[in-house]
């Protein structure tokens, strides 16, 4: 066999490398019974390279363009023009000439073809590529096949697919361009299928375009299409489109452009026999390639025939299952402020220390909620208080869910007031008189048990230390489920909402529970912000430090320090900063991610901020601004209650609302505090095992444990064994699945449900979002996504996609916060509210609809934002 031509037939999935993905894919359609696909031949990669190979100049090109980024976009114009023109100059060598030749008799010189280009790089699970190379319809002759050969191969370094690769990480000189010589069918009528809803993700809606003329006219956006929803067999939506002109084919070659007469353009493209047979197709093709699929088909003589399939890489995967019963799926990530993908070991710890039914998709994890939704009870509570309260987006979205009643079955009411399991649910009205006290001993107590494990795990190692570690976990959770921590944490949070509900209705003020949490006691994640504004004060006097500091790109920065004035004062502060809150990061829920301690120098930029914004002994000015506002506050509202009717009652339950909320609302968030040290602590311990792995060379380095579970990371030590073709499978998918957006809420269908605000009373342009800590604020919008790129000056408001405990330190230096994920209790919320900050959280699409630089005004009471 020729390694530089290949029929069809003679072509699987095996040699992607030789075809590209489309010639693979078609050599696979041909191999599925029932399923119609054009005859032809692909052209291998290894002509390809033989061209290339064989032409300096263009090697050369190639090097330059290596070294290019996406802001070079004028030399990427001029490389991609040069590369092409002297490709398409290249003679292609006599003996291909002559295989293709023999190829061509075999199938009709003077049949019409398509020629399509067929790159490695296409149709692939993490990036399909799809429309970056070129197609040529309708070819006909051996000279004008070479030419249209020559135009495929120089498509490969066109625009468009060169800064494609540089997006998505793909070198330009490993990707190698097979070319598709395929039989052209003449349609009356041709589109696009996917078996999976591209919308909505749902798997068992099949959805179909369709137009007259061949299927170019829909890939390239000149017609609008008819769209058919099929499920199962049956059409469940039809939309039919004025399709005014179609694409056809000449006779002499090439295609036109040709006015559809009047009374056809709102004729259906296909019948409903045909949609559903075509439906059936689909499915079948799917079944094949095991995943879903984008689909091209055309309809010739009432015969379907596939000239591409490709998967669909734009899904969100659905959570992991072992039942074919009907679920729905909430987001953790967006419970605790980190949509970010998590890597395996990150997963399997969550997972270790959680009670909640939780399953794993995209590297995210997500709540099975069925149960709940299904009981009477436990949707009355899922839906109004626990999840509803909190995020209004998953409140409309699971609302959805029910009203449609075509999902989940609701279970009969037998017992009113009891949910799923037959408990009586939690009174989200009680109030305990906790003794301010209580929130010392607490914290005293999680203090000596994680100083204890840091002094035990020492003398552990081998298999001993997972033992010992998951023995400190079962530990970790009795102290997660203790009743007295969760008691101080909802009666605070109850006393809040008494005091917003009764304030609104004696007083007309709405939300005055976050003026009166300003600057509570016993907040570590706000104290953290202090600290660090402390730091840059012991700083701000040394001026050859702060010179060093602005250089410090390496994480081994503070050996160096002490050897500058001041650098031993600056070494002792950073370090006092980093023994208290070194444990913490961006992302901190995943235990992979690198912590402070770990890396330091993310820290640098913000306390250089902080020397430039502020002046020395902000941290405790701050402080009691808040303080003084809040006791203001308190003794404003117990002012304008003593007149009412029953006002010395209304004052002294008022009283004891905001002792309880000023004693107890700081320990809110102190248990995720303890969590996260406690998995410094065992990182540490895991990352000495994997030195120990690596040294044995059973690893190449040690954050590959990160890409295992903690029981198979168990096994490794055990056994002394690794599987590398698991380790390099995992870091492929976590790539893949840091492109992900994860939704709110998903069902086992893969349907994506989104929620809406339901809101009448908005300005005219406002973006809807969830008030979370009042006041309103105008300012210059900081658009910033990764919290070390933050350049903050006074008066910004901070736009990102999400806060975790990590970005408080950034908090001191704003006036505003919006945020595309959160909810009332998330800690970007607590903490705004205890900074006094405006705050609107949960905006959808924020950090793209509010640009970097724009003046926006946040409304943090009514719960939206104005772009000025």
């Amino acid at each position: 066999m020729s390694s530089f031509v290949f029929v069809f037939k003679a072509i699987d999935k095996t040699k992607l490398p030789v075809v590209g993905g489309k010639g693979a894919n078609l050599g696979e359609l041909t191999r599925i019974e029932g399923i119609h696909v054009p005859d032809g031949f692909c052209i291998s990669t290894e002509a390809f390279k033989k061209i290339i190979g064989e032409t300096p100049a263009v090697n050369e090109m190639l090097k330059q363009l290596s070294l290019l980024k996406l802001e070079d976009r004028h030399k990427i114009s001029e490389l991609s023009s040069d590369i092409r023109r002297v490709i398409e100059g290249i003679a292609i060598p006599h003996d291909l000439v002559e295989e293709i030749a023999v190829y061509l008799t075999e199938f009709g010189e003077t049949n019409a073809y398509a020629i399509r280009s067929s790159a490695t790089a296409e149709d692939l699970p993490a990036a399909s590529f799809a429309g970056q190379q070129d197609t040529y319809l309708n070819i006909i002759g051996k000279e004008a096949i070479l030419k249209h050969i020559s135009r495929c191969w120089a498509s490969l370094f066109t625009e468009r697919a060169i800064i494609y690769r540089i997006q998505n990480g793909f070198d330009h000189r490993k990707v190698q361009l097979a070319v598709v010589i395929q039989e052209m069918v003449f349609p009356k009528t041709a589109g696009i299928m996917f078996t999976a809803d591209p919308i909505t993700g749902n798997r068992k809606v099949l959805s179909i375009d369709a137009s007259f003329g061949l299927g170019e006219a829909i890939v390239s956006g000149q017609v609008n299409a008819d769209n058919y929803k099929v499920r199962n067999g049956k059409i469940t939506d039809k939309k039919i489109s004025a399709k005014k002109l179609a694409v056809y084919a000449l006779k002499d070659g090439g295609t036109m452009q040709q006015d559809i007469e009047h009374e056809r353009q709102q004729k259906q493209a296909l019948t409903d026999d045909q949609i559903v047979q075509l439906e059936h197709i689909g499915r079948k093709i799917e079944a094949h390639f095991g995943k879903p699929q984008d689909i091209e088909w055309c309809l010739a003589d009432d015969t379907f025939y596939i000239v591409q399939s490709r998967p669909v890489t734009t899904l969100y995967p659905i959570p992991e299952t072992t039942d074919q019963e009907n679920h729905v799926y909430v987001s953790v990530g967006h419970n605790q402020m980190m949509t970010d993908a998590m890597k395996p070991l990150g997963l399997s710890f969550f997972l270790l220390t959680t009670r909640a039914p939780m399953h794993k998709a995209g590297g995210r994890l997500f709540v099975d909620i069925t149960p709940m939704l299904a009981s009477p009870a436990g949707r009355e509570t899922l839906v109004n208080v626990t999840l509803g309260k909190s995020d209004p987006l998953i409140k409309d979205a699971l609302t959805t869910i029910i009203e449609r009643g075509d999902f989940i079955q609701s279970l009969p009411d037998d017992n009113p007031g009891k949910n799923d399991k037959g408990v009586q649910p939690a009174n989200y009205q009680t109030l305990y008189d906790y003794d301010p006290a209580i929130v010392d001993e607490l914290i005293k107590h999680s203090e000596t048990e994680i100083a204890v494990l840091k002094q035990n795990i020492q003398t552990k190692s081998g298999s001993h230390l997972f033992d010992f570690i998951m023995e400190d976990i079962r530990q970790l959770k009795k102290t997660m489920s203790d009743p007295q921590s969760f008691g101080v944490i909802m009666t605070a949070m109850n006393a809040a909402s008494w005091i917003n509900e009764k304030m609104n209705e004696w007083l007309g003020e709405k939300n005055v529970a976050d003026t009166l949490s300003q600057s509570v006691p016993n907040n570590i994640t706000s104290e953290m912000g202090l600290a660090l504004l402390e730091v840059a004060d012991v700083i701000r006097s040394y001026p050859e430090v702060i010179e060093y500091l602005k250089q410090v790109k390496d994480d081994n920065f503070l050996d160096k320090l002490v050897k500058l004035n001041g650098g031993q004062e600056a070494l002792n502060a950073i370090n006092a900063f980093l023994n208290r809150y070194g444990m913490r990061c961006a992302g901190e829920i995943d235990i992979t991610r690198p912590r402070w301690s770990e890396k330091p120098t993310t820290l640098i930029p913000m306390i250089l901020s902080h020397i430039k914004n502020f002046a020395h002994g902000e941290s405790r000015r701050k402080f009691e601004q808040g303080l003084q506002e809040a006791l203001n506050k308190e003794q404003e509202l117990l002012d304008r209650l003593k007149p009412l009717p029953d006002g010395e009652q209304k004052v002294n339950e008022t009283k004891r609302m905001i002792s309880l909320v000023r004693n107890l609302a700081g320990y809110r968030e102190y248990p995720k505090y303890g969590i996260v040290s406690r998995y410094f602590v065992y990182k540490q311990a895991l990352l000495k095992e994997a030195v120990q792995l690596v040294q044995a060379s059973i690893i190449h380095e040690t954050a590959d444990i990160f890409y295992l579970s903690f029981e198979e990371l168990q096994e490794v030590v055990r056994t002394n064994k690794a599987d590398y073709q698991l380790i390099s499978k995992r870091k492929e998918e976590y790539k893949l699945f840091e492109k992900l957006s994860p939704p709110r809420v998903i069902t086992s269908d893969g349907e994506i449900i989104t929620g809406a605000y339901k809101r009448e009373d908005l300005p005219a342009n406002a973006i809807a979002g969830l008030a979370v800590s009042s006041g309103v604020i105008e300012g210059r919008a900081r658009v910033i996504l990764h919290m070390e790129d933050a350049d903050l000056g006074d008066g910004d408001i901070l736009v990102t996609a999400f806060t975790d405990p990590s970005w408080t330190p950034l908090f001191v230096s704003i006036k505003g916060l919006v945020t595309e994920v959160g909810g009332l209790m998330t800690h970007g919320a607590v903490i705004a509210r205890e900074y006094g900050l405006p705050a609107v959280v949960g905006v959808e699409h924020a950090t793209q609809l509010i640009k970097d630089g724009q003046r926006i005004r946040v409304h943090g009471t009514e719960g939206y934002v104005e772009i000025l």
